[in-house]
């Protein structure tokens, strides 16, 4: 993978570490690539494909990746503004507070902030509560990388000399004009393995089982449709015994959500697929 191009957010859940395992799995060729849930762009990027169509339901994610591909310069000389002080932090991440003047900023501003909040919040963790509000605390940072100008100019290229398609909306909106030679990667909220290790807060209507339901009948009509699909997913025997006609493996990833870095070990996932 070009270094210049990878995630210029860090997401929970990314894929940058898992990507030489991902990658033994994807086919080799496709006519379309399909991500509904888009987060950090990892595997986006490592694939570069020339005609892709992406998708999250989480709109200030969104809108940082549009105004990336239609306004950098502006966006690169707006988080040249922030500071990196507990009293700004909280400034900027209570605008979401009001409505009406957190509407009244630009699509450039929206993303300036975003992409701020993430390289500056504690462990770059995106979180909402049931309002939809930023609630992650500041991360004290020494140096924290606000402007990472060679990543956002180099996503800016790749976002306009391939024909990519930026989505903001359900995972099956994303899917209602694919055809048939196409490739989904699924990478959803995981179904958490314990109560304790719940994480659903990318956007204020969670991912619960539920979702967890309406996405593998996705799945299924893709599969009937004879088209491929790659999904990511926590091991959980609710996950195994859902997916149970399709071929799952087993891998290790190592996860940086937990506040005490001794306790960040490797974590089981399955990777389901319909082919072979």
């Amino acid at each position: 993978m070009n270094t210049a191009i990878a995630p210029i957010v860090k997401w929970a859940g990314g894929k940058r570490q898992l990507l030489p395992i991902l990658q033994q799995f994807i086919p080799s060729s496709f006519d379309a690539y399909y991500e509904p849930f888009l987060g950090g762009a990892a595997v986006l990027l490592a694939l570069k494909p020339k005609v892709a169509i992406v998708n999250d339901s989480n709109c200030e994610l969104m809108t940082a990746y549009r105004v990336i591909k239609d306004d950098v310069n502006a966006l690169i000389d707006d988080l040249t503004c922030h500071q990196n002080n507990k009293e700004y932090y909280y400034h900027l991440r209570g605008l979401d507070r009001d409505p009406n003047s957190y509407a009244t900023l630009s699509d450039v501003k929206k993303a300036s902030r975003f992409l701020y909040l993430n390289k500056t919040c504690f462990n770059g963790l995106f979180r909402v509560n049931k309002s939809g509000q930023f609630n992650s605390p500041f991360g004290r940072y020494k140096k924290p990388n606000i402007i990472n100008e060679t990543r956002l100019r180099a996503l800016n290229a790749y976002l306009n000399k391939a024909n990519v398609t930026l989505l903001t909306g359900s995972f099956e909106s994303a899917l209602t004009k694919i055809k048939k030679d196409a490739f989904v990667y699924f990478d959803p909220p995981y179904d958490p393995v314990s109560e304790t290790a719940k994480f659903t807060g990318y956007t204020a209507t969670g991912f619960d089982r539920e979702w967890q339901i309406r996405l593998k009948q996705l799945c299924d009509e893709l599969n009937g449709s004879g088209i491929k699909f790659l999904l990511s997913n926590s091991p959980t025997p609710f996950i195994v015994e859902l997916y149970k006609e399709y071929k799952i493996e087993n891998i290790n990833a190592k996860r940086n959500l937990n506040a005490n870095a001794d306790t960040r070990n490797m974590m089981g996932e399955v990777l389901i697929r319909n082919y072979e």
